[in-house]
């Protein structure tokens, strides 16, 4: 699997974002997609996801703010009331077959490159 995202930039505070995920090389329905994000000297961080069963989750950070959607291969993450302190590098990840914590990057296969998001004050 091939996960491709774009769509990060440079955005003022209570600003808005979409990202988006395109995936290609997709062998089964059965599976999950996430998003995480990684600041400057800090770790890899959930931040929403599809699960296998089409339920979405979403960190306590982003709940109220953040919407992540699908269709057909693509995954998106709308971004809203962005605050200074989601500007991090964001990555899709896709886990085929789901197996582990969907919360955490170990639980997942395959990554896209990441995009930068940039909240300034």
């Amino acid at each position: 699997v091939q996960l491709q995202a774009c769509g990060g930039g440079l955005v003022q505070a209570g600003g808005s974002l979409r990202l988006s995920c395109a995936a290609s090389g997709r062998t089964t329905s059965n599976y999950r997609m996430g998003w995480f994000r990684q600041a400057p000297r800090k770790e890899r961080e959930f931040v929403a996801a599809f699960s296998d069963f089409g339920e979405t989750y979403y960190a306590d950070p982003v709940k109220g703010r953040f919407t992540i959607s699908r269709d057909n291969d693509n995954a998106y993450l709308q971004m809203d009331s962005l605050k200074p302190e989601d500007t991090a590098v964001y990555y899709c990840a896709e886990d085929q077959y789901p197996y582990g914590s969907m919360w955490a990057s170990s639980g997942y296969d395959y990554w896209g490159q990441g995009t930068q998001v940039t909240v300034s004050s």
